[in-house]
């Protein structure tokens, strides 16, 4: 008799604009990976985003979000809408409040140079980019959202929160997606990137960074602080390895090291916690090439990729991280090859080119 396949629940939220296209080009790649692999993908989608904000008033509903935290996974495409916003200005974004609500502390961005993609940096180590910003998700100066002040119309103030709890655990998930990677070859350092020499909060990130990597002492931890991190991205990002910071700090860092392997239509991301993982590709809706087709996927179906690999690791299947793998590397192949060239490269290919030259090499 067979042994029956093990299931896995994705609640599914395409969001806005080319999150539902991405997602619609990257749910067939995840099926078409699972049937050979050996287990099961059940995927289930829920309403949220902007334009249901506009259309109800609720950017994340509450059943939206109960299918979220119940589900073993959830693949996430884009949210949000310029004109869209609440009456306090601010930006239509449930991903931030799935975040908080989920304790998705580790906003996990890899950044890979692809073969074959063109690169802004002409030196061929450019070639060699392979590193991880791990951003502290859940406080930093984020912890001011929704809490901010103007007082009497002449002084605006946000604060920044650092915490002891919060430090732990984004600098122990740091250091052990390091060991993880340097059991695949990579050299197995953790950098800690701060403004410690301004600011107190910073010091004290820096000091519960120096106690967890104590504990690690098979990995490599260094410093650098937020601006010469900033230089040194393009001066000689081959070094790094994983980078853990403060929450608005990887908001600027994610972006930076996107544009290192061709933009934000090739960067996949994860926001990890202890009981959750919301998987999504780091570009925002782009509302001006909403449903033209236009849309690069690969964010998309590489955040597929960590989704699985992520599963594998939670669940000791083995058969996951095989399908991770199979699903990179038929990226690498199509890029590598020359059968496709993005919009964003100069060329013509869109959402279902790309994600057709994908299934085509699986």
């Amino acid at each position: 008799m067979a042994t029956p396949k093990k299931v896995y629940q994705i609640a599914v939220l395409p969001g806005d604009g080319i999150g539902v296209d991405v997602v619609d080009a990257t749910l067939p790649l995840l099926q078409k990976v699972a049937d050979n692999g050996g287990f099961s993908l059940r995927f289930q989608s829920h309403p949220a985003g902007a334009l249901h904000y506009k259309a109800t008033g609720a950017a994340l509903p509450e059943t939206t979000f109960e299918a979220a935290r119940a589900a073993d996974a959830i693949f996430f495409g884009a949210m949000g809408w310029p004109e869209i916003r609440y009456p306090d200005g601010t930006e239509i974004a449930p991903q931030l409040d799935l975040r908080f609500r989920l304790e998705l502390y580790a906003g996990v961005r890899p950044v890979r140079a692809i073969p074959g993609t063109p690169l802004p940096l002409a030196d061929p180590r450019a070639r060699e980019v392979d590193l991880v910003v791990v951003r502290e998700s859940t406080e930093g100066l984020f912890a001011s959202r929704g809490k901010g002040e103007v007082i009497d119309d002449r002084e605006a103030r946000d604060t920044m929160v650092i915490t002891r709890a919060g430090c732990e655990r984004v600098h122990a998930f740091s250091f052990r997606l390091a060991e993880r990677r340097k059991r695949r070859g990579r050299p197995g350092r953790v950098t800690c990137v701060d403004k410690a020499n301004v600011f107190v909060s910073m010091a004290f990130f820096r000091k519960i960074f120096d106690e967890v990597a104590a504990r690690h002492p098979g990995i490599e931890a260094r410093h650098n602080y937020i601006d010469a991190t900033a230089l040194d991205l393009i001066r000689k990002p081959w070094e790094f390895d994983v980078l853990v910071t403060e929450n608005m700090f990887g908001d600027i860092l994610s972006d930076e090291t996107a544009a290192l392997v061709g933009g934000m239509g090739m960067a996949p991301s994860g926001d990890i916690g202890d009981a959750h993982g919301l998987f999504q590709p780091c570009h925002g809706s782009a509302p001006d090439i909403a449903g033209q087709g236009k849309a690069n996927p690969t964010a998309a179906i590489l955040s597929g990729a960590l989704m699985l690999d992520w599963l594998a690791d939670r669940h000791g299947d083995d058969a996951l991280a095989s399908a991770a793998q199979r699903l990179e590397h038929a990226v690498d192949e199509v890029f590598a090859s020359g059968r496709v060239r993005p919009f964003e490269f100069g060329g013509g290919d869109g959402t279902r080119a790309i994600a057709a030259a994908v299934a085509g090499n699986l």
